[in-house]
């Protein structure tokens, strides 16, 4: 069933995934290898690169609420047992700073330039 689910995600993914998708996808970061809407025991995270074990989070404002909060810490902890870091952007990141989320995730993946 995760399957499915992220299947469908990949089909019908937001505007601020779209627009991190066409910065990570093909290798077009620094030849990091990306999987998007990739199932992990009963989640399903937005981006993932193996190699760098890093996972990429965009959040909408319903991750603001009491219940994906506690939901959210959850999913993270369960992620980062497993050896991944979880890096988070809003929306808002993706639409009014761009650049700033490109910086951030070159200082993760410990790019210098």
């Amino acid at each position: 069933m995760t399957n499915l689910n992220a299947r469908n995600l990949r089909k019908n993914m937001t505007p601020q995934e779209k627009i991190m998708w066409n910065i990570l996808k093909n290798k077009n970061f620094y030849g990091f290898k990306f999987l998007r809407q990739y199932p992990i025991k009963n989640y399903i995270v937005d981006f993932i690169c193996h190699a760098k074990k890093i996972i990429i989070e965009i959040d909408g404002g319903h991750h603001n609420e009491s219940i994906n909060i506690l939901y959210d810490d959850e999913r993270t902890k369960f992620l980062e047992s497993k050896g991944f870091k979880v890096i988070r952007f809003w929306n808002n990141d993706i639409d009014e700073n761009l650049e700033g989320v490109y910086l951030k995730l070159k200082e993760y993946f410990n790019i210098k330039d």
